[in-house]
């Protein structure tokens, strides 16, 4: 069995979704199969999408992807996996390495030391805006790099398969 075959097999069915009560209102939109299909234009964008909601929101991004693949005629399972960037395992890094990154552009102090005043709002204060540039720069250059590498990866491979055929006699 294919990878796509297994994969396909895993997402929910269009009877499942248009039965669900709280998708009957946006179901002849969601369910456009444009957002389904795995072509290279709609799969560069869910990368896109996915990898900013990733980065911008730390809950319910999946929703908000979803959501933003409709407007943007994404593809919504390429959208959906990509929001798994930035999980449960891997969050720290990320805030840890948007602390670093947004320091850097804010000319904060690079180390996080633990705050000496009391209380999360100078926690915040203190570390919350080197995060949330960090987290913006994550979420853009994510977004337009992912994009690509999607694009250069489907042209590289039908210029592959291009060499194949013409060095087998097939034109």
């Amino acid at each position: 069995m294919h990878w796509s075959d297994r994969f396909s097999a895993l997402l929910p069915k269009r009877e499942s979704l248009l039965s669900h009560a709280w998708l009957r209102p946006i179901a002849n939109r969601l369910l456009d199969p444009m957002l389904w299909r795995f072509q290279h234009e709609a799969v560069a964008r869910g990368v896109a999408v996915g990898t900013f909601w990733a980065f911008v929101i730390p809950v319910a991004q999946i929703p908000v992807a979803v959501a933003h693949c409709t407007w943007w005629r994404a593809n919504i399972p390429t959208a959906t996996a990509m929001t798994m960037v930035t999980n449960p395992l891997t969050i720290g890094f990320w805030l840890w390495m948007a602390y670093q990154v947004g320091a850097i552009f804010l000319s904060a102090p690079q180390s996080l030391a633990t705050a000496n005043r009391e209380g999360a709002s100078s926690w915040l204060i203190e570390y919350g805006w080197p995060t949330v540039l960090g987290m913006g720069m994550f979420a853009t250059c994510g977004a337009a790099l992912g994009y690509l590498a999607v694009k250069w990866v489907w042209r590289l491979r039908i210029w592959l398969k291009r060499r194949t055929r013409r060095a087998n006699g097939i034109v």
